[in-house]
């Protein structure tokens, strides 16, 4: 291990305290845990991104009209997200202190499923917009207490030097299941049906994982006493005792924040500000989209990995998320100074070059600035506060953007400003290189 990866792990590690399963992983994982581990990943993001890229966009417009789609989406993806950022950090506080004979994690993945799984069937039936909201938060409530297990089992399980490639397999999921979802909902399934089949997604792609990859036990005698005020307290961590955490904390929100900016109104752009429809007779603009989520894929699947062993071999992995982040912001330049259908292709191509390799050196960053073993699931969840968070902020950022004060463009130019942001603050972590 490198002298900086031996910081990270260092700092990763204060809280084990010697209790069973909460040293830092030694033993490298296999190539059939990886690929369970990514197929349940695959899971969690087409429930997440099914809804978000087509299902619940057209939904929404059926419900509330063209005039008041824009504003009603935001307030229905801001309010889930809000939702989501509860509870992924308390799913994973109670998963750090699961001492069930099945496991610390594999519990919440089946539950989560299930539970995520049956709200995305509940939202099929849904014509009004009460029950699209109350819908949608039930699925982020359960996709999130999958996701916060489904995270801390890296740093449970995996070494740090292994730690970039693993998290480039498993980022990959998270696009492939962008242009899965989007084939699945309007090519395969049409309508709301599409919630149906994106439900036995979930559960098909998750159960593999959760009923047969080793999971770590925590004995009830090294599960402290419960204590409802010190519960509490543990979810605020603070920033002058753990400044790494927080520098990691602010870089992801600001990139999430970015990429939520993007994806809200990205088949919208396609259909007001490029007119789709028009560029391309007979097409829809849901095509399009489909068109650049495959030039997208194509760039992470080229730098997700490849980023992620290159970081794991020099031990760098600061440098490689910033560089991704400025990457990135060119691609939202591209989109607000030319708006245009080839501009449109390019910028998808070269935000999935900067996205791959952000997605598995970052998320390898992350699991060596965690303040306590013994709280993993509870810290990653509020890591993921940076995911979810961006989803309630976007709306509010985007929508009078677009609607009131210039536009596309100015949104895209936003979003530039922001990841560049965002690849600054990652330089300001010190014990990890």
């Amino acid at each position: 291990m490198r002298p900086g990866q031996a910081a990270g792990a260092a700092t990763g590690a204060a809280a084990a305290d010697g209790a069973p399963g909460l040293a830092e992983p030694e033993r490298r994982v296999g190539g059939r845990w990886i690929a369970l581990i990514a197929l349940a990943n695959l899971g969690l993001y087409l429930g997440y991104l099914g809804p978000i890229s087509v299902l619940l966009p057209n939904q929404i417009q059926a419900i509330a009209g063209p005039a008041h789609k824009v504003a009603v989406l935001g307030w229905v993806t801001g309010i889930g997200a809000a939702v989501a950022m509860v509870a992924n950090p308390v799913a994973g506080a109670l998963s750090d202190r699961t001492a069930s004979r099945f496991g610390r994690r594999r519990p919440w993945i089946v539950c989560g499923a299930l539970a995520g799984a049956a709200a995305l069937v509940l939202l099929a039936g849904q014509h009004a917009l009460a029950g699209v909201l109350i819908g949608w938060c039930l699925a982020q409530a359960g996709l999130n207490a999958m996701q916060a297990s489904l995270t801390a089992s890296v740093p449970d399980q995996v070494p740090v030097p292994q730690r970039g490639a693993v998290s480039g397999w498993i980022g990959l999921p998270q696009s492939v299941g962008v242009l899965l979802a989007v084939v699945l909902v309007t090519d395969v399934v049409s309508g709301n049906g599409g919630y149906v089949l994106i439900a036995a997604c979930v559960l098909a792609c998750a159960l593999p994982f959760a009923l047969t990859a080793p999971d770590v036990r925590l004995p009830r005698a090294g599960r402290p006493p419960f204590d409802w005020r010190a519960f509490a307290r543990s979810f605020w961590l603070s920033p002058r005792r753990y400044p790494d955490f927080a520098w990691a904390w602010l870089t992801r929100f600001a990139v999430n924040l970015g990429n939520a900016m993007t994806l809200l109104y990205l088949l919208y752009f396609l259909r007001d500000r490029l007119h789709y429809s028009r560029l391309f007779p007979g097409h829809k603009a849901e095509d399009g989209l489909v068109v650049l989520i495959l030039l997208y894929l194509g760039g992470v699947v080229i730098t997700a990995v490849a980023g992620g062993v290159l970081s794991d071999r020099t031990g760098r992995r600061k440098l490689p998320v910033m560089v991704a982040g400025l990457v990135m912001a060119v691609a939202a330049m591209l989109l607000a100074l030319w708006p245009s259908w080839p501009a449109a292709m390019a910028a998808a191509a070269i935000m999935g070059l900067g996205y791959g390799v952000y997605l598995s050196v970052d998320a390898a960053l992350v699991t060596q600035v965690l303040p306590s073993a013994a709280g993993r699931a509870k810290d990653l969840g509020i890591i993921n506060i940076a995911n979810s968070g961006p989803q309630v902020l976007a709306p509010a950022i985007a929508a009078p953007l677009v609607s009131r004060l210039g536009g596309y463009p100015a949104l895209y130019l936003s979003v530039a400003g922001i990841t560049v942001l965002g690849s600054l603050f990652v330089q300001r972590i010190r014990s990890v290189p």
